[in-house]
């Protein structure tokens, strides 16, 4: 099993396992079941808004997690939690939008509603632990619990659960983080799971299949403007700057630009007062690249930070390659990060996280770049 999982759940432990209806949470609740654990489920719903369509994502889930439920013979409860998701994550990602950020909610969805509601509601039922289908793994060292990538780098999730401290980690349970997803796929087919060739879940969890901008302009409507070159060049319109992030190309629609070479146009910079979008062209263009970051919102999984200034890797969005970079403490609980070499599109709004080989130490919100 998982990197300490008999230690800190031996048999006939109570666990109470977040069942999506995804085969990563199935196979999880498989796992803990051959550990001899008590085991028992919870479906979360944590979005009632109904799609384009009229229908709900969350009903074919909970059908499929009643299906794995059925087949492991384990019960499942099911509790709505759309009103913390909205209060605890939703609210927070429209704030941010609308200042122009780019939020990451599947972060706060960890910190506020999965080991937050959530593992307070698995503790009411009498369970011991709550478990996850994430790849990333828990360690226990002296009296001090770790946060470690999963094995498989193509899937790791230790990017999103930076937010965790030792009450959180102490409470629970990564049991497929030293699996391979190709194993897990494999586990749930021998097991004649439903869920073993279902399609993972990609982008905002809560927006299902449906156009991101068509789903944001529903809660923040368009305010078309302009597009600029940085030379002040206007070049075309945009439907509304909370619509766009940084680096991005897709959506401008600039044709051919007199006195330009022929080539893709990205984001550089957005200035939502002005409502204006400013506009570069090459992939590595200088005002898309930055050396230094200040982030906010620190969060440590040791409970306290690293003495700073400390030399570490980092990551600005997921799925990024561990950049090699200084960490400086700043006044008023902030940080300055002093990469290597200068990184592409860094965002505010998202998360910048610190690590020590497989090691999560924890991150932050990023608030504003310097080249």
């Amino acid at each position: 099993m998982t990197s300490g999982l008999a230690e800190y759940a031996p048999p006939g432990t109570p666990v109470v396992v977040a069942l999506s209806g995804g085969v990563d949470s199935s196979v999880t609740a498989a796992r803990l079941q051959e550990a001899g654990c008590s085991v028992s489920a919870i479906f979360m719903k944590n979005w009632n808004e109904p799609n384009p369509d009229g229908h709900c994502r969350w009903e074919a889930d909970v059908a499929d997690a009643l299906e794995v439920c059925d087949r492991l013979n384990i019960p499942l409860n099911t509790v709505d939690l759309s009103q913390a998701y909205w209060d605890g994550v939703f609210a927070d990602f429209l704030r941010e939008y609308a200042r122009g950020r780019t939020p990451n909610p599947d972060v706060l969805c960890n910190r506020e509603v999965k080991f937050k509601a959530f593992l307070a509601h698995a503790r009411a039922l009498g369970g011991a632990f709550v478990a996850t289908g994430h790849y990333a793994r828990i360690t226990r060292e002296a009296d001090r619990y770790a946060l470690l990538k999963g094995v498989d780098a193509g899937k790791d999730q230790s990017y999103f659960l930076y937010t965790l401290g030792q009450a959180e980690l102490a409470a629970s349970l990564f049991p497929i983080g030293d699996l391979p997803k190709s194993e897990v796929r494999q586990r749930a087919r021998a097991l004649g799971l439903v869920t073993h060739d279902k399609k993972d879940s990609t982008g905002i969890c809560f927006i299902g299949e449906q156009r991101f901008r068509t789903f944001l302009a529903h809660y923040l409507p368009a305010q078309p403007g302009i597009i600029r070159a940085l030379d002040g060049r206007v070049l075309g319109e945009h439907q509304g700057v909370v619509y766009y992030t940084l680096g991005q190309r897709e959506g401008l629609k600039i044709g051919g630009v007199r006195g330009a070479q022929e080539g893709p146009w990205y984001v550089a910079e957005k200035n939502v007062t002005a409502n204006e979008l400013h506009v570069v062209q090459g992939h590595e263009h200088p005002a898309l690249l930055s050396r230094t970051l200040e982030a906010d919102s620190l969060s440590w999984i040791a409970g306290e930070a690293p003495p700073a200034p400390f030399a570490c890797r980092a990551k600005t969005r997921y799925r990024q390659p561990d950049q090699d970079c200084i960490v400086t403490a700043l006044t008023g609980g902030r940080c300055r990060v002093t990469f290597a070499h200068p990184q592409r599109a860094v965002t505010p709004g998202q998360s910048v996280v610190f690590y020590l080989g497989d090691r999560c130490l924890g991150g932050g919100i990023i608030d504003c770049t310097g080249r």
